[in-house]
């Protein structure tokens, strides 16, 4: 082991936690582990990793732990009665962001700084270079600081606010972002299915077509901070309401079902009924949102 590597305790050794254990340990990061089904922590132990029988000697072995478990409910039950005192305690566990300000109040309470962390990656994606892993954290900035050349070990480092929730919430949007498109790749194949067009061939132009299209994002960005939805519109909402006709169409003649479209596209025909046909699709936003919100 590298003695100027900061040791450190990881609790939780899933699938996603061993990728996050051997890249620690891979970088000579001295290891503590724990996992409730103690042959996956055995498993580490040729590694170099130091396991500990209880999940309290391994929160006491290391000023900095982090956890990665099932859920915050599996987060209280396995910390109970754990000295966390003095601790940095880093959760990596999915969930939601009320969730994380609540782990974060309890944790404080209990003496120990919190970051909340939001993995975006695949357990493959975790150690290897060039992946393009991040973990999104939000919390205690003091920990960050302290800790970012280690928490930056097994993925990219990305601090979003002292907020504890915000990183759940940055993670939570950007995977929602993720299963549209998912939906609307799901519904393009579903149309070419039984056609004779090749799904390799057609997966070429989708991902060129899905690329140039992302180019958008920075368009709705500017349009929600400024308040204005008719800025640099290139397709009006008339026009674009217009349009999901023949997509509707299509996927009738298809035999597709338009399930996946139909909620987008009635949001789009209440936003244009609500007189909003000059402006691009960014008011559909504003329709989603049930409390008021600012601009920022």
């Amino acid at each position: 082991m590298n003695s100027n590597r900061t040791p450190l305790t990881l609790l939780g050794l899933g699938t996603m936690g061993t990728a996050l254990a051997r890249a620690w340990l891979a970088a000579g990061h001295p290891l503590t582990v724990w996992n409730r089904t103690a042959a996956r922590a055995e498993a580490l132990a040729a590694d170099g990793a130091t396991v500990a029988a209880s999940a309290t000697e391994a929160v006491a072995a290391n000023d900095l732990v982090v956890v990665c478990l099932l859920d915050d409910a599996s987060v209280a039950e396995v910390l109970a009665g754990t000295d966390l005192a003095g601790r940095d305690l880093v959760d990596l566990t999915t969930g939601t962001p009320d969730e994380a300000r609540a782990r974060a109040a309890w944790a404080r309470s209990r003496g120990a700084r919190f970051l909340d962390g939001g993995i975006m990656a695949v357990p493959p994606m975790i150690g290897a270079p060039g992946a393009g892993a991040y973990v999104l954290y939000s919390g205690s900035r003091p920990l960050f600081d302290a800790h970012r050349a280690t928490l930056a070990v097994p993925a990219g480092a990305e601090y979003v606010g002292t907020d504890p929730g915000l990183a759940a919430l940055h993670d939570v949007a950007l995977l929602s972002a993720m299963y549209g498109m998912f939906a609307g790749i799901a519904h393009a194949f579903a149309l070419i299915r039984g056609e004779g067009v090749a799904p390799g061939a057609f997966a070429r132009l989708l991902k060129g077509w899905l690329t140039a299209m992302t180019a958008s994002v920075d368009g709705t960005a500017e349009r929600l901070v400024s308040g204005d939805y008719t800025q640099g519109v290139v397709s009006d909402l008339a026009m674009q309401v217009a349009g999901t006709a023949t997509l509707l169409r299509t996927a009738e003649e298809q035999g597709v079902s338009p399930e996946l479209l139909l909620p987008y596209v009635d949001l789009m025909k209440r936003r244009l009924a609500d007189g909003h046909g000059d402006e691009d699709t960014t008011g559909v936003v504003d329709l989603l949102a049930r409390r008021p919100v600012s601009a920022g």
